[in-house]
């Protein structure tokens, strides 16, 4: 039932907004019980794709891919698991993907946010930092470790967004849907790595400007390269640290 939906979805018989013919006739135009078809609007209400509304009916949604992977966004709110390592590793293969598709589609506009962004990460770790707060090195004062807190999360969010218009600019909304869900995923651990790990979120910044050097001169091979490396390196870190 589930792909039959899904291919009256695909050849235009069912559109965004559209309202699903009554139960007995697409039970019986997919050839399936009246049992199994609920069971499979139940499956697709849940992956975002219909929705019902009481008394009128069932519909597809808008199909916006921050709806219909939503079920991605509830997984990557979850509390800090073995599974993070294995999310981290979805992440670098789509976003080795999206960066290589970056690298052949970006506008110049789009090239240019992504070096203000990584001009902003510059001016952050230089802003209120001295020996006692660089990367990693943060000193037992509770002040110190306010501002180095603070100076970490600055830099992890530009780094955020980075990614964030990497993805966009691949020119595939469901695919930098899907990115935008699993970066948020390991936020706090890019923090905790840049407190704990001397010259992490410098290390960070330096293969931020490697990839978008090879988004600049339009190289996907290297773009994928240089993205690959950069996530391996998140990857390592939960592995080696589980539950942060």
């Amino acid at each position: 039932m589930i792909e039959g939906v899904r291919a009256m979805i695909r050849d235009g018989r069912l559109v965004a907004g559209a309202r699903l013919p009554v139960e007995k006739d697409l039970a019986a135009s997919l050839a399936v019980s009246r049992g199994s078809l609920r069971e499979g609007v139940r499956a697709l209400v849940a992956l975002g794709i219909l929705e019902t509304r009481q008394g009128d009916g069932t519909y597809v949604t808008s199909l916006e891919p921050h709806r219909v992977l939503g079920s991605v966004n509830v997984l990557a709110d979850l509390p800090a698991s073995a599974h993070d390592v294995h999310l981290a590793a979805v992440r670098r293969a789509l976003e080795v993907e999206a960066v290589g598709l970056a690298a052949a589609r970006a506008s110049e506009a789009q090239l240019e946010r992504m070096a203000h962004v990584l001009t902003e990460v510059e001016a952050v770790l230089a802003r209120d930092s001295s020996p006692s707060e660089g990367d990693g090195g943060v000193d037992g004062d509770g002040d110190g470790d306010g501002i180095a807190e603070r100076r970490v999360e600055a830099a992890v969010a530009a780094d955020s967004e980075f990614h964030r218009l990497v993805a966009e600019a691949s020119g595939n909304a469901p695919l930098a849907a899907l990115i935008d869900h699993l970066v948020g995923q390991t936020f706090r651990a890019r923090v905790w790595r840049g407190l704990n790990e001397a010259g992490a979120t410098g290390l960070a910044h330096a293969e931020h400007r490697a990839i978008l050097a090879a988004l600049v001169a339009h190289n996907p091979e290297r773009a994928r390269l240089r993205m690959g490396g950069h996530l391996a390196g998140v990857e390592e870190y939960l592995e080696q640290h589980p539950g942060h």
